[in-house]
């Protein structure tokens, strides 16, 4: 398959939503409402085939001055094992690079997958006490689910929580 990466835009907004919902139906991903997903386009990158069909996607959501987090990470099922995921993670790990963050961090039931990029499971806290009390106002689900906060727990479950330096 010939695979274009490249930056979303806000007409791949509504195929990004396609490409999440499978996932968000079986609860691997959290749900976004296409207002958000508007919001956050400049996150997103998308991968199409030859034929310009969206068929993978992902974002890489800043949180920290030096941590960021891959996010919404989802491949059409037909795509699966094709390289589609690793080429938007590919895409996505220099945009963390470029945005001068030292830390990727991911929360995945995929851990195979992210291992092969480097990625190493964690089960430390991941930011001090002062950092904590900082995210801890954030509005965004994401990052209530990276500080494992209780109302975000039936969303994380089994997940395993993963984390590469850059």
């Amino acid at each position: 398959m010939t695979l274009t990466v490249r930056r979303a835009r806000t007409a791949d907004v509504a195929a990004i939503e396609g490409l999440l919902t499978p996932y968000v139906e079986n609860r691997i991903l959290l749900g976004k409402e296409r207002v958000d997903l508007y919001e956050q386009v400049q996150e997103f990158r998308v991968a199409a085939n030859e034929s310009g069909e969206l068929v993978g996607c992902g974002a890489v959501h800043v949180m920290w001055e030096d941590l960021a987090e891959v996010r919404s990470l989802a491949v059409t099922a037909a795509s699966r094992g094709q390289g589609v995921g690793g080429a938007v993670l590919h895409g996505l790990i220099s945009d963390a690079r470029e945005l001068g963050v030292s830390r990727l961090f991911c929360l995945t039931f995929e851990v195979e997958f992210f291992t092969r990029f480097g990625f190493l499971p964690v089960t430390d806290d991941l930011v001090d006490e002062e950092v904590f009390a900082q995210l801890i106002r954030s509005h965004d689900e994401g990052v209530a689910e990276f500080l494992d906060l209780a109302r975000v727990k039936p969303n994380t479950l089994g997940n395993t929580r993963m984390l590469l330096n850059l």
